[in-house]
């Protein structure tokens, strides 16, 4: 999995697995695009409006949680 975010566009990217095949987009709301392999499974996932989406209250930063070790680790979303 690959998680990406361009602060110029405020787009984040959620990659699953890698490009195989065709990918169709599935609109499901003006922030959230579905991308689809042929097979039907999820490619990826795109948040338009990122920032907001993925806020943690007054942080300016994503909390990304490895649920089956407990392991967890902060990612900035700030312009460096």
């Amino acid at each position: 999995m690959k998680f990406s975010y361009d602060s110029r566009q405020n787009i984040a990217y959620i990659q699953f697995q890698s490009k195989s095949s065709e990918i169709e987009s599935v609109k499901i709301s003006d922030e959230l695009i579905v991308d689809l392999a042929t097979d039907g499974t999820v490619y990826g996932i795109e948040l338009l409006n990122a920032k907001e989406q993925l806020e943690r209250g007054e942080k300016d930063s994503v909390l990304i949680v490895n649920e089956a070790t407990g392991k967890e680790v902060e990612v900035s979303l700030s312009v460096s």
